[in-house]
């Protein structure tokens, strides 16, 4: 089922026109720098019968399988923020493109407790910054993770500016946003449930 939500002021022509549009819809793709509700929402996704949903789906793999998923597919994966322009090249304007974010400090804190070999603010400050880990450094894993976290922010908004279906989703509004974009895909299933997942801390740091 799909829940009741206030009214938004539109006309019933401007709705008419986006319940057209989104009948349409075959992807979502969901953003985010990661540590900031991605496992969540691809869990609370999984209530619906319409789509598919998943989070991180094709880790590991290379050139275009990296980006290839079905139709009526909810992929969440803060990786495809580092993978943009193929991923522009390959939907363009067709998806919905939801952008998942958090407080930075609250993300970096939660970045710092996971800085173990493979750890993606390590990989970003040995691979991409290009500190040498057996030299000293000015900075702390916290500015590093700052620093990730703006570059891939500022990368996801600039990569939005041209799309025509976007949300903006701030982990903290998780629960008022929820319905609004049940009803923005159409989806179809057990609605309560899903949106109980929200309250639940899922791979919690």
């Amino acid at each position: 089922m799909r829940p009741d939500l206030p009214s938004t002021g539109r006309n019933d022509k401007e709705d008419m026109a986006d319940q057209k549009e989104q009948q349409g819809l075959s992807n979502v793709f969901v953003l985010g720098t990661g540590r900031c509700g991605t496992v969540t929402f691809s869990k609370a996704c999984e209530s619906m019968t319409n789509w598919t949903a998943g989070h991180e789906t094709n880790s590991h793999l290379l050139f275009q399988d990296r980006l290839e998923y079905p139709q009526k597919h909810i992929e969440v994966d803060n990786r495809l923020s580092w993978m943009l322009g193929r991923l522009d090249a390959l939907y363009g304007d067709d998806p919905l493109y939801v952008h998942i974010y958090r407080d930075p400090m609250e993300t970096t804190l939660s970045y710092a407790k996971r800085t173990w070999p493979g750890s993606i603010v390590r990989a970003y400050a040995e691979g991409i910054i290009l500190h040498k880990p057996d030299e000293p450094t000015n900075y702390n894993v916290e500015e590093y993770g700052l620093d990730m976290i703006d570059v891939v922010t500022a990368n996801i908004r600039h990569f939005l500016k041209d799309k025509s279906k976007t949300m903006l989703f701030p982990l903290h509004e998780a629960k008022r946003l929820w319905p609004v974009f049940w009803r923005l895909v159409r989806a179809e299933g057990d609605f309560e449930r899903s949106l109980a997942v929200w309250d639940v801390k899922h791979n919690a740091s």
